[in-house]
């Protein structure tokens, strides 16, 4: 089986160079995932990859099946997963393209499936999430990093809103308030579904842009796509590091 799969986000809803050698459709309890699981050989390393928002990135965020993926990516034998997603920079440090992997998360979404233990339970079961990613895992993509002389955050607190617009300046100033170092849209509930199924589960945020009220003027999404574009290549050399060497 394979062990290792790659959940793509905005911008990365492929693997160039991964070399395909089947496509499974999973039907799961918790209904339909993004799509079809992509299995296949990234440098000669067999991995599943799945995109979180559809393979035509038609599934916006608060309506991706968080459950059902992770439910079929557990159901094909996976343990370990390596999450890219897009973010806002909040911290100052944080400029548009550049890459980070955190290592705390603050939910602020809302009336998502966010856990499997809801119903048929023996007993009320209660995950540790004090430490939301995976420290091996995170630790596997920094050292991948520095390999391959990619520059990359090492740490930093990711605040997942419910989207699927962007967020106000004021919304942006109390995330900051809070802690908050970037702003996404599916951070959660995907890394507690991932705890909740003990997968060893980090993330790989990718800045496309200022978060609102942090740069000038509006935020610019021909400017975002400029981003990711070159900042999807950066993560695609870090995949392929990391993969390599595992």
């Amino acid at each position: 089986m394979v062990d290792l799969a790659i959940i793509g986000g905005t911008g990365l809803t492929s693997l160039k160079n991964l070399k395909i050698s089947r496509r499974e459709v999973v039907h799961t309890p918790y209904g339909e995932p993004s799509g079809p699981l992509t299995f296949g050989s990234l440098c000669d390393r067999e991995i599943v990859f799945l995109a979180r928002h559809g393979y035509g990135h038609t599934i916006p965020p608060h309506m991706v099946n968080y459950q059902a993926n992770l439910w079929a990516l557990k159901y094909a034998g996976v343990t370990r997963v390596i999450a890219i997603c897009s973010v806002g920079g909040i911290h100052p440090g944080l400029l548009p393209g550049a890459l980070v992997i955190p290592d705390q998360i603050i939910d602020y979404t809302w009336s998502r499936n966010h856990t499997f233990f809801e119903k048929d339970l023996t007993q009320v079961v209660h995950i540790d999430f004090t430490e939301p990613y995976c420290a091996e895992m995170r630790s596997f993509l920094i050292e991948a990093a520095q390999r391959a002389g990619i520059s990359l955050g090492t740490e930093g607190t990711y605040g997942a809103t419910q989207g699927p617009r962007l967020e106000s300046a004021a919304e942006i100033n109390r995330l900051e308030g809070d802690g908050c170092d970037m702003v996404g849209m599916t951070g959660m509930p995907e890394a507690a579904l991932a705890k909740e199924l003990e997968f060893c589960y980090a993330a790989c945020a990718v800045c496309a842009n200022w978060a609102a009220g942090r740069g000038e003027g509006a935020i610019d999404m021909a400017e975002i796509k400029t981003n990711l574009s070159h900042s999807m290549a950066q993560v695609r050399l870090l995949l392929e590091e990391a993969i390599g060497n595992s």
